[in-house]
């Protein structure tokens, strides 16, 4: 037949036939004049079909190319500085911190979420995980300016005169896994109920308490152990001299211990262990040794080792004085890195900071150097942060001063310090706006990335009464961010929950949660008013729960498609106008009545349908296994020929976890 013909009876050009008859699998040149007339009445016959085809093969490869493209689009751009904490590049990338985590480990590195990684490894693993990193000069310059900040207070020590340097009591860091006593130690060791005062008998916040023993004052950070506050206990290691791991002697080693092990290592501090609640009954001294030797490399000084390790039940208050003793041993033999100028001007690191309702902005300090009195004017990064009005000790009696390694509670600042921050006694310029350092660090290279970011988010506003809280609560809803869903934090702060902050979660779309703070009325009234969700909590563990229930409940159903079975038709018994009745042997899997179908020919899907009946022989029958014989009516355009492939398969309703 003659090709231009064959255009007139499709209805098409002949050079548009020409271009189309290859891409549908016919061996026709551009320069054909005749196609021989068996090729010619198939395409006349299966035309609509075959052009049905190609059109899904253009759409398929137009929506491969786009996604390509759109691939390559979103291959993120990532500027970062010489170091980023994993938390910091998860938020910057919209990827989860487990998958990042899993990559490091992939290449042989282990860390936490809080640990700061270099631009090389960051590049790596970032490379890996589709995205291009490069290095930002600006944000590595403000990252040098920071460093020199936590410097600032080594350099200070390094230049005092040895002459002027005297010794100041050693600063210990409790650490262990939750619930393995380490509060109760310390409620122990100072006499008072700190934990009775503790929801849910989990310590919330840092707290740091000074203890006198035989006329040497020692200085305790009690840090908490659950694994929702990391970043805190790194924190706390960083001020500290000596650390006590405490483990249970009923207990072991848990994943937390593991941890707490591996930031006393990486901060290089001298360490001793207390072995806990050797008052109960399943408690086991040596198995607990086993543990620290074979799982941590902690060899106990009993066993040959340089590690000493106390037995001591805090409850019972039993071998309490001998951990004392060992503090102190330790402490002297660590006196050289103990000194201080108690005559100098005064600095020292933000271990905690909120906002009181009364008191107005108060940071509790743990003084490094000098000593600081009352009047003294403190000042963070040549900024003034206020004149210190009154000094309050642990037990919040007030003082007249605070000597080196005393915390001390601090009122009379303009804004609150940053949990870290370094103060020091002197002038500088007035406060200008101070944003979150690390909002300001990474703010406009956050707000892109949320913008590029299509998954799904529960927009928050958080209301603290402390800046660790805050942190803890910030990092474990890191921990149940997803792909698929995470929790966008829109702002943050201390103190009461405000009537700006109802303005700025109806503008945003968000709700409002609130930690150890109130709901003034006047607020509560609004924020009826206005139909936005305010929930306060107390522990830390109820809050992420109804966090993940609300994600859990935005991500709804997913509609996923089970395969089940495929059969090969060998007879086309009946077709109608919408249907056809066909046999065949399911060549495996199994066949349900009322599956859906994908009807192949050559590898290639011609049709869908559904399954509106299925017999085995005369009888009509609700499923069918492989390997037999079946006759089904096909719902749908009757395009079934013998030799076709029917792929049956069921959709299904599936919950996406969290």
């Amino acid at each position: 037949m003659n090709l231009t013909e064959l255009a007139r009876i499709l209805k098409i050009i002949p050079q548009e036939l020409r271009d189309k008859l290859p891409l549908l699998g016919f061996d026709i040149g551009q320069k054909a004049i005749k196609i021989d007339n068996k090729t010619a009445q198939r395409i006349i016959k299966e035309w609509p079909v075959l052009i049905k085809q190609l059109e899904n093969k253009l759409k398929k490869e137009a929506k491969e190319e786009t996604e390509e493209e759109a691939k390559e689009e979103e291959k993120k751009k990532i500027n970062i500085p010489g170091f980023i904490s994993v938390r910091d590049f998860s938020n910057l990338s919209g990827l989860p911190v487990s998958k990042i985590l899993a990559e490091l480990m992939k290449n042989g590195i282990f860390t936490s979420m809080n640990e700061k990684i270099d631009f090389d490894t960051i590049w790596l693993i970032g490379n890996n995980l589709g995205l291009e990193i490069t290095l930002d000069e600006n944000l590595k310059s403000q990252e040098l300016k920071d460093k020199n900040e936590e410097n600032k207070l080594i350099n200070k020590l390094k230049g005092e005169s040895e002459a002027n340097l005297e010794s100041r009591p050693p600063v210990i860091v409790v650490m262990g896994h939750v619930d393995h006593g380490k509060t109760k130690l310390l409620d122990t060791i100072r006499q008072t109920n700190v934990m009775a005062g503790e929801a849910g008998g989990i310590t919330q916040h840092i707290g740091a308490y000074q203890v006198k023993r035989k006329g040497k004052l020692i200085t305790f950070i009690d840090t908490p152990g659950h694994e929702a506050f990391t970043a805190m206990r790194s924190r706390g290691a960083k001020v500290a001299n000596i650390a006590i791991l405490v483990v249970a002697a009923d207990d072991g080693v848990k994943p937390q211990t593991v941890e707490a092990y591996n930031i006393i290592k990486s901060a290089k501090l001298p360490f001793l262990v207390a072995i806990n609640k050797i008052d109960k009954e399943e408690a086991d001294i040596n198995k607990t040794k086993q543990e620290l030797s074979s799982q941590l490399g902690i060899v106990p000084e009993d066993w040959g080792g340089k590690i000493i390790c106390a037995p001591v039940s805090a409850k019972a208050g039993k071998g309490i004085e001998d951990l004392l003793d060992m503090v102190l041993l330790t402490s002297e033999l660590e006196s050289s890195n103990m000194k201080s100028n108690p005559k100098a001007k005064a600095m020292g690191t933000v271990i905690e900071s909120h906002i009181d309702k009364g008191e107005g902005p108060v940071a509790t300090i743990l003084i490094q150097n000098g000593t600081l009195t009352m009047g003294d004017q403190l000042t963070f990064n040549n900024q003034i942060y206020g004149k210190v009005r009154a000094l309050k000790n642990y037990k919040n009696e007030t003082v007249k001063e605070a000597a080196p390694s005393m915390p001390v509670k601090i009122i009379g600042l303009k804004i609150a310090p940053e949990v870290g921050d370094v103060l020091e006694v002197g002038s500088g310029e007035k406060m200008k706006n101070k944003k979150n350092k690390t909002s300001g660090f990474f703010s406009s290279l956050l707000k892109s990335a949320n913008e590029k970011n299509k998954m799904k988010k529960i927009n928050l506003i958080i209301r603290c009464d402390f800046l660790g809280s805050l942190e803890a609560i910030e990092e474990s809803l890191e921990k149940i961010n997803t792909e698929d869903i995470r929790v966008n934090i829109i702002y943050k702060g201390m103190g009461d929950i405000t009537e700006g902050d109802i303005a700025k979660a109806e503008g945003l779309g968000a709700s409002i949660i609130g930690f150890n703070i109130n709901i003034p009325t006047q607020v509560k009234e609004l924020a009826r008013e206005k139909n936005i969700d305010i929930k306060v909590y107390n522990i830390i563990y109820d809050l992420i729960n109804d966090i993940k229930a609300k994600m859990q409940k935005l991500l709804g159903v997913e509609i996923v498609r089970v395969n089940l079975g495929r059969l090969k038709v060998a007879a086309v018994f009946r077709t109608e106008k919408n249907s056809q009745i066909v046999g065949g042997k399911l060549i495996d899997g199994k066949v349900l009545k009322n599956s859906f179908i994908e009807v192949s020919r050559q590898n290639e899907i011609i049709a869908t349908g559904t399954m509106t009946k299925l017999q085995s022989g005369k009888e009509e029958i609700n499923e069918g296994g492989a390997g037999q014989d079946y006759g089904i009516k096909f719902a749908g355009k009757p395009v079934i020929a013998v030799g076709d492939i029917l792929q049956f398969y069921k959709k299904e309703e599936m919950i996406k976890k969290i």
